[in-house]
């Protein structure tokens, strides 16, 4: 209910705020808000389901409504954004937040941890400043050169950072993470398993909604409609991942729905400047079905491996890998489709004494490029609109290839490392 709370706060904040800086600020505190519900609810879950099938057709329609979620907020946000002010987006969250408050009030059972330690501040400080480090780095790469002091400092103090975490963690009387659960194989496995789905996924969609604006032409509204085949995909996939867990074991369920996401993401790697929204379908399709698989399937047996009483710290476990993948594969997949998006028109511009202004606005990105085509007489404006459309599908088939590279990693560690059958306790 604190989680709510903030949340929703933090939305009102944002809608008014007056500056940039505010905004920022407002955001944040929309994230701590999401820090504090989303572990809650899969804590609740683990709580209210003792018997492990029913807990997992219960995490399995938490994860279907997530997918719901992602195929309802671009199409909300751009339908508000068509016709009201730009605040809107954030607004429509305070009325959401306060049925969610209400419902949970009258409906949700208490229950606490009376073991529980007091918060672990440091360890808290630490991971979050070891991974914005790294983060900061991986964005950074395209624009400051990957060789530049800029990348390479922040990279290394991120790496640093998070051993110091890792060392607090083992000799902290009161750890925010305790290590020793990554001594289960299941816990162990799936924690980085379900992190490889979410980088693929995330990644996937922050290119594929790049794909549909800039080189297909789209607006923000229209785009939101049309990644509809991957949320669809996770809503009807998910449920149907309990019954995969009981006839085939997390083991096959999870490397199935890995299995997926790699082809998914190959595919959408093959696309070619020319490859119209038909041709993406079937790639959105089947990332969206690995990930309904997947996802429930990795939660269900981070909280079957652990105690009930630890289910909080298990479900904050889980969803930290899953946010740190998912923002490691924005990163990291925006960052090698930036880069090579650069290499590319470099080389195309290379010898054309193009002014400096110029040059910056079409290596800034696709849509800069566009933008500049469109404002130059005919054959040179189309020829730099082909230029930049070759350039961008040539990023994201790096970027692509290597998500797929990344979800097989995980797919080696389901097989690997999960129990062919889920357990009893």
């Amino acid at each position: 209910m604190a989680g709510l709370a903030v949340f929703g706060a933090g939305s009102a904040w944002a809608a008014f705020s007056g500056s940039v800086a505010m905004l920022i600020t407002a955001r944040a505190a929309m994230g701590i808000g999401g820090a504090l519900l989303i572990p809650s609810t899969l804590s609740i879950i683990s709580d209210m389901y003792r018997d492990p099938r029913e807990r997992q057709r219960a995490i399995s329609l938490w994860a279907g409504t997530t997918g719901f979620a992602v195929a309802l907020g671009p199409i909300v946000g751009g339908l508000l954004l068509a016709h009201f002010w730009w605040g809107s987006v954030f607004l429509v969250n305070v009325p959401i937040a306060v049925a969610g408050l209400i419902a949970a009030a009258l409906l949700v059972p208490d229950s606490r941890n009376v073991g529980a330690s007091f918060p672990d501040i440091l360890g808290a400080l630490l991971s979050t400043a070891g991974i914005a480090l790294i983060l900061w780095a991986i964005i950074e790469g395209p624009s400051d050169g990957w060789s530049s002091a800029t990348v390479i400092w922040p990279g290394v103090a991120g790496i640093v950072v998070l051993g110091l975490f890792a060392d607090w963690q083992r000799v902290s009387s009161h750890p925010m993470l305790n290590l020793g659960y990554f001594r289960n194989r299941a816990f162990g496995a799936a924690i980085p398993a379900a992190a490889t789905v979410n980088f693929g996924l995330f990644g996937a969609l922050f290119v594929m909604t790049q794909l549909l604006q800039f080189s297909l032409g789209y607006d923000p509204l229209q785009a939101g409609v049309r990644i509809l085949p991957a949320a669809a995909a996770v809503v009807v996939l998910a449920p149907l991942s309990a019954v995969g867990v009981r006839f085939l074991g997390p083991r096959l369920t999870m490397g199935a729905g890995l299995a997926l996401i790699a082809v998914g993401l190959w595919d959408a790697g093959t696309l070619t400047a020319g490859s119209g929204y038909a041709a993406l379908v079937p790639a959105m399709i089947l990332i969206g079905a690995g990930a309904g698989l997947a996802l429930p399937t990795a939660s269900g047996s981070v909280l079957g491996s652990v105690p009930r009483a630890n289910a909080g710290v298990a479900s904050a476990t889980n969803t930290t890998a899953l946010q740190v993948g998912g923002a490691l594969g924005v990163a990291v997949i925006g960052s090698l489709l930036s880069t090579r998006y650069q290499d590319t028109m470099g080389a195309a511009l290379a010898g054309q004494h193009v002014p400096a202004a110029v040059l910056g606005a079409v290596e800034s990105g696709v849509g800069g490029a566009l933008n500049v085509a469109a404002q130059l007489p005919g054959a040179s404006g189309q020829l730099l609109a082909h230029a930049a459309r070759t350039a961008f599908s040539s990023g994201m088939d790096l970027g692509m290839t290597v998500a797929a590279g990344v979800a097989l990693a995980g797919f080696l560690i389901a097989l690997i490392g999960l129990p062919r059958r889920s357990g009893r306790s």
